[in-house]
């Protein structure tokens, strides 16, 4: 009993100071989350502007998939700064943390390079408005409907159902089959 006794009276001081911080911390990054999301959902609904040559279920498309690479971008950037406070509050030094992944990233931004060129391409892929989630597409032969759009990459879904995930840097050509309006081409013989 003693044992336990040490144990706890070692812990408890560590935990009321430094456990609810982290606690406080966790708590705090998951309601800045939600109150992101929310904002973002009401900020791009209203800022999108209408496009009278659009049909309400393309616009919320449009609206869908910027909503969705948003609030995932920022969530990830809410739990990294989270991850970081905990880190320090437990004791970690984070800037030598910091400066030795400014290190790597510089030295892992030469093999790097067909990652940014996705995210770019990405960026413009999303901000023009070629396709979203829930058109049919055809990359350079790959033809599905959208399932995913993320900043790096597009998940395709082909009539046989299997997934492709084509990075946005390897898209040269964008067909959208289904942008304003489609149709369906039937070659019937007759004798």
């Amino acid at each position: 009993m003693p044992l336990f006794q040490k144990f706890v009276q070692n812990i408890a001081p560590w935990f009321f100071d430094h456990g609810i911080k982290i606690v406080a911390i966790v708590i705090a990054g998951y309601l800045i989350r939600k109150f992101i999301v929310v904002f973002i959902e009401k900020i791009i609904r209203k800022i999108i502007v209408s496009n009278h040559f659009l049909t309400k279920e393309a616009e919320r498309k449009r609206e869908d998939t910027l909503i969705r690479i948003f609030t995932v971008s920022l969530g990830i950037l809410i739990w990294l700064l989270a991850l970081l406070m905990i880190l320090q509050e437990v004791g970690i030094a984070i800037g030598p943390l910091l400066a030795a992944a400014g290190i790597a990233g510089l030295a892992f931004g030469f093999g790097g390079q067909y990652l940014i060129r996705d995210l770019i391409s990405g960026l413009f892929i999303i901000m023009e408005n070629q396709y979203r989630i829930g058109d049919v597409v055809c990359f350079d032969g790959t033809c599905g409907l959208v399932e995913d759009i993320s900043m790096r990459m597009t998940t395709l879904r082909d009539l046989d159902g299997i997934v492709h995930h084509v990075p946005h840097g390897e898209i040269k050509k964008v067909s959208n089959l289904s942008k304003q309006f489609a149709r369906v081409n039937l070659n019937i013989g007759l004798s």
